[in-house]
């Protein structure tokens, strides 16, 4: 999500994404403001989702927007999203 698709995103490997969603799916229940933190310390990638507001969509769907932080090789880069839980219980990022 989020940043996920991005530059640095495309860097990340399986077990960042493996760490990366963890701290995601976290991120879904953890009380607004609170840090979830991700990092692998094989590639040394790593990094942040915190929850900043929820809130219902148009269509009634409870969402949540987040900040999302990955740093690479040193360089951090922050991103924003908002994701909504589907009627099946799973979460889609609907922007970000």
């Amino acid at each position: 999500g989020g940043l996920a698709g991005s530059e640095i995103g495309k860097s990340l490997d399986r077990a960042d994404r493996l760490e990366a969603n963890q701290a995601y799916s976290k991120m879904q229940t953890a009380p607004i403001g609170e840090t979830i933190n991700w990092n692998n310390p094989q590639s040394g990638h790593s990094g942040t989702y915190t929850p900043v507001r929820d809130g219902t969509s148009s269509s009634g769907r409870y969402c949540r927007e987040f900040q999302q932080t990955i740093t690479v090789g040193g360089k951090t880069q922050q991103g924003y999203g908002t994701a909504c839980r589907q009627p099946d219980g799973t979460w889609q990022i609907v922007n970000g």
